[in-house]
Parts: C-alpha cells; sequence; structure tokens
C-alpha cells in the first residue's frame, strides 16, 4: 500500500493527500484483455443493435435483456471459451464496460440468463439475421463476394439425447442430434452437421446452416446458395465446393439459376474411369501451371502442378478439367507400397495361424471372409491375388502305449488345415501408377480457363481452416446443452465469433500489405510471423489490465493499462484508436 500512496500522491496536491487514510485505499484491478479490440469490430458491424431488433425483450421480469446476453456469450466464446454455468464467473473477473455491461446488469449474468437467450435466438427468424450481419459486414470491411466455398463438418456429442429427434419446439423444428457419417471419426457418437460457407477474400463466414447429423452432403448446397445470392446481391458469383456437390439435384439448382460452380468429380463417375483408361494409351497435352519448391521438405522434390482440359466434355455437357500433381503422384505411389506391405504382413501372420496346430478358422467361407477382410481394409483387392488351397500333414504314432519294439505297431494321423498363396498383381499397378496425383475438376462454366479453375479449386483448404479452429480455439466441442434448440443456437453464436475472427485477420493483414510490412513478432519469444490469425492477435491482449484506487469503495483514481510498443503497432494497423483502452469503454 505504500508504493500505491506513493504513486497516486503525486498526482493531487500534498495538502490534500494528508486528509487520506492509507489504511481507508483499496486498489481494484480489472481485466481489458482484447476485449476493447473485440468491441470495436462489433460496434462496425452494429451488432448489438441488430440483435435487439431480430430478438427484442418484451418481458418486463427479464433484467438482462437477451441482445446483452448474446453480446456477453459471443464475446466468452472469443476470449474464455467457458461454459454457460461458468459466464458469471468469467464475467466478473473483467471490467464489466467490456462485455457491454454495467454493474448492474453484471449480477443478473448466469446460466439461466443465457438460457432464455438462446432460446429467443432459435425463435427468432436466424435466416434473416444471419443475412442482415453478413451484409452488414460487406458493406463495412468492403468484402468481395465473388468466389464462395461451401463445406460441412460434424460435431459431436456424447449423450443419448432422446429427444432431440426433429421435434418441433414453440413451432420451429428442432435438429435431429443423430449419428451419421461422422468426419471425426466417432461413428459411435450423435452429431449434427455444420455446414459453413466463406468468401475467398479473406475467408470470411457469409452463410451457416445447422442440419440434422444424418444429413448428405450433397443435400447442402440448395438453400445455402440462395441465401447467398440473396445476401450477394447476385447469382453470378463462383460457387466452390468439393466432390459432394457433383449430384444432379445441387448442380441443375444452380445451372439453372445461372449460377457458376466448381467441383472436384468423384471417383465414381463415369468420366474417371474413361480418362484414366484413355491416359494409358495417350499422352495429354499438360498445362503447366506452378514450379515451385517443396513446402514441407527442404531439398525434396519440388512443387509442380499441370492442368489438362479432357476433349470429351461430362455428360452433362460441361467442362473436365484434369489435374496433375507430381508430389500427389509421389504420395500415391508410396502409400499404394505401403498398403500392400501391411496387407502382406497380416496376410502372413494370418497364415501362420492357419498351418498352425490350433487354428480356430476351420471352414472355408470364414477364412476366405478374414482375407477379405484384409484386402478391403487396406484398398489392396486389385493389387493382391490370394490363393487359398487345402493342405495336409500326416504323422505317426504308437498304436498303444509303451516302449517301442520291432513288433509295435504304428498309426498314421493326418491333419488338414488352409494354407494361403498371394501374388501381387504388377499390371494392375501399373494401370493405376499411370494415373497416379491426377484428379478432375467439373464447372459449368466455359469461360473459366484451366488455371482459374485450378486456383479456385486450391483456395478451398481455407474453409478447412476455419472447421479447425473452431474444433480446437474456440472448442465447440464437447456440448454441454441438453436441449437442441440451444444447440443450433449456440451455434450460430459460434458463426458470429469466427465471423469476428475472420475479419481481425482479414483487416491486419491487408494492412501489412498496405504499410509493406512482411512479418510481425506475434509468436511467444517475439517469433515472426508472415500470417498473424486471430488467435495470436487476442493472445497479444489477454494480460492487458487497469488498475482503479478506491477509497471506501469510491474510486479517486483509475491507472489506464501500459501498452507495448507492438500493442501500440498492432491497433494502428487494424485503426483501432487507443482511446479503447484509455477510457471507460
Amino acid at each position: 500500500m505504500p508504493d500505491i500512496w506513493r504513486l497516486y500522491s503525486r498526482q493531487i496536491p500534498k495538502s490534500q493527500a494528508l486528509h487520506i487514510r492509507t489504511d481507508a485505499l483499496a486498489l481494484k484491478t480489472e481485466r481489458l484483455g482484447p476485449l476493447p479490440l473485440i468491441n470495436h469490430f462489433l460496434e462496425r458491424l452494429d451488432l448489438e443493435a441488430r440483435l435487439e431488433r431480430f430478438v427484442p425483450t418484451h418481458d418486463r421480469r427479464i433484467r438482462l435483456p437477451y441482445a446483452k446476453a448474446l453480446g456477453v456469450l459471443l464475446r466468452s466464446v472469443l476470449v474464455e471459451r467457458e461454459p454457460l454455468y461458468r459466464q458469471h464467473e468469467t464475467v466478473s473477473t473483467y471490467a464489466p464496460q467490456a462485455f457491454g455491461l454495467d454493474a448492474a446488469l453484471l449480477q443478473q449474468v448466469g446460466d439461466d440468463a443465457e438460457g432464455r437467450a438462446l432460446d429467443r435466438l432459435f425463435d427468432a427468424d436466424s435466416a434473416a439475421l444471419l443475412t442482415d450481419v453478413v451484409v452488414a459486414a460487406v458493406a463495412a470491411f468492403d468484402v468481395a463476394l465473388k468466389e464462395l466455398h461451401n463445406d460441412s463438418t460434424s460435431v459431436s456429442f456424447c449423450g443419448q439425447y432422446p429427444q432431440a429427434k426433429g421435434r418441433k419446439l414453440r413451432g420451429k423444428r428442432a435438429p435431429f442430434i443423430t449419428h451419421g457419417y461422422s468426419k471425426d471419426h466417432r461413428p459411435d457418437l450423435k452429431q449434427l452437421l455444420f455446414v459453413l460457407t466463406t468468401s475467398d477474400d479473406g475467408g470470411v463466414p457469409v452463410q451457416f446452416r445447422c442440419e440434422h447429423g444424418n444429413t448428405g452432403d450433397s443435400c447442402t448446397h440448395q438453400q445455402p446458395w440462395d441465401a447467398l445470392c440473396h445476401a450477394a446481391g447476385q447469382v453470378n458469383f463462383l460457387y466452390v465446393a468439393d466432390s459432394k456437390l457433383c449430384a444432379r439435384e445441387p448442380m441443375d439448382h444452380i445451372a439453372q439459376r445461372g449460377g457458376r460452380f466448381v467441383c472436384v468429380m468423384p471417383r465414381t463417375r463415369q468420366e474417371d474411369t474413361e480418362f484414366r483408361e484413355w491416359i494409358q494409351t495417350h499422352d495429354p497435352q499438360w498445362e503447366p501451371v506452378w514450379d515451385r519448391p517443396n513446402p514441407r521438405r527442404r531439398g525434396g522434390p519440388r512443387d509442380r502442378w499441370w492442368v489438362f482440359r479432357y476433349p470429351l466434355p461430362s455428360r452433362e455437357g460441361w467442362p473436365v478439367i484434369w489435374v496433375y500433381s507430381a508430389l500427389l503422384a509421389l504420395r500415391q505411389e508410396h502409400r499404394r507400397r505401403e498398403r500392400i506391405a501391411r496387407a502382406i504382413q497380416e496376410l502372413d501372420d494370418f497364415n501362420n495361424k492357419l498351418i498352425g496346430p490350433r487354428a480356430r478358422k476351420r471352414l472355408r467361407r470364414e477364412v476366405q471372409v478374414r482375407i477379405d477382410e484384409i484386402l478391403r481394409e487396406h484398398k489392396v483387392v486389385r493389387y493382391l491375388e490370394v490363393e487359398l488351397t487345402r493342405d495336409q500333414e500326416h504323422r505317426y504314432q504308437q498304436a498303444r502305449r509303451g516302449r517301442p519294439g520291432p513288433n509295435t505297431r504304428y498309426v498314421r494321423k493326418t491333419r488338414k488345415f488352409w494354407r494361403l498363396n498371394w501374388l501381387i498383381n504388377e499390371e494392375h499397378i501399373a494401370y493405376d501408377r499411370k494415373s497416379d496425383g491426377m484428379y478432375p475438376l467439373l464447372t459449368n462454366d466455359p469461360t473459366l480457363t484451366n488455371v482459374q479453375a485450378l486456383e479456385a479449386h486450391k483456395r478451398q483448404p481455407t474453409i478447412e481452416k476455419c472447421f479447425e479452429q473452431t474444433k480446437t480455439v474456440f472448442e465447440i466441442a464437447p456440448v454441454l446443452l441438453k436441449n437442441e434448440g440451444r444447440i443450433e443456437a449456440l451455434f450460430f453464436v459460434y458463426f458470429l465469433a469466427m465471423l469476428v475472427q475472420a475479419l481481425i485477420e482479414r483487416e491486419l493483414r491487408q494492412a501489412m500489405r498496405r504499410e509493406g510490412i512482411d512479418e510481425l513478432h506475434l509468436y511467444p519469444e517475439e517469433r515472426k510471423t508472415q500470417r498473424p490469425t486471430a488467435e495470436q492477435i487476442l493472445r497479444l491482449f489477454s494480460l492487458t489490465q487497469r488498475h482503479i484506487l478506491q477509497q471506501e469503495e469510491v474510486s479517486i483514481h483509475t491507472f489506464e493499462p501500459e501498452l507495448t510498443d507492438l500493442q501500440r503497432q498492432i491497433l494502428a494497423l487494424l485503426k483501432v484508436p487507443l482511446s479503447t483502452y484509455r477510457t471507460v469503454i
């Protein structure tokens, strides 16, 4: 306390300082963290006013307005990611104004208030709210919507959720939490499908849907595409997706309405088989696109790409563009050799059990089932030919006990067993090796060049990064809620968090290019990064706090946070005024 007293006494006249008792002084510390920076972006989106318009609070008994509660939850997802039952504990450690609250509203924060706000968000017209927010983001941050990327991921649930079967909640259909194809490789868990669309300009999320857990990916394109047309105000944007788009209904839906798309053609299409057969006897005129150093290993094989437009169009009459990657060809060859080697090892182990004295599988059909399982598991049915033969082994033993003599009679006993013999089919390996590293792209826009189609497709992994951050940085799972309506509303809040995060990243990276800054020291130990992420930016401000000197619970002086040079530089690049950390927020 004496140190604080000396610091404060420098800022007031000595005559006044004599009337203050040091034992009545207290120092209150409030966390600010990155919330002032986040609030700057929320204000540019005017998000609280939009939430208030779509999720109004008409019940006078509600002391914490729904828009305020959703704003608290959104900020918590961005900075702390605590469950609902710890919201008050989290918010109380920060300055209340950082969460958009005053002292009275701070006391109303809790899981009940947050849960009621999520209920009202589920009841609201979330599609209209989403479009309104996206349109505001496009206008405020000048986000280009010329190229949009769509993909989906699964969010797993650990509970049983017996009531979450697509029932109606207050007149609105709730999502069906059930088993489906798990992209998290957890088929034992129920799930929901998280469908997301991002812009090529900075990877900004512009569309979101929560679908039933057993929804096929081919059914997740029509409605999002229609909503994107409404948000973008046009249909001429380029829609990029994976192979699940390559189905009749979604492609016809987009093409008949004047839309454009690029997607990967799956191996199940006849056009894929025709080209791989055609290339066995033909040499395509490959067009070189990239010749770059190995992205993973210094001194490794160079990363080279070629494209080729197949003369025969798809059955819909659209161009088919084949892509060839030298590194992909090497990886596919290596994986094929590994799969064959692993399958041979398991066949050899199984064969040793069959010829052993205590073989458990004795029937031919049981042995054949196990052979088929090994071949299918390692995807080597085309490369290994396994022959199952019946073998026998003879041994002789005395007919009776006792010491053997010249008149001892011996009996021959025969043991029958199965034996495996396998042969590597070199012809099939050579056939597949001819088309290693190649895959087709399908587009309904004949004006797109081969290079433009490939470049659009190679920007698709940006959306995968969004999913990775949602499950790691934001920790969307496990979902500690039982009401499926609140779960869908919570996913909407996560979409808003992803939108704010993407806008922060985009603004900083654009500012770096504009100012000619190649790297920033954002990693621990002041290590450099060329592509800063929102996680690194928010972590830089995570320890920011201010101190308030109080006398008998009355604030008499505020010690504003001291920002480092790097923090000031980041705020300047993001065009966030220093006053956000200097005044009452």
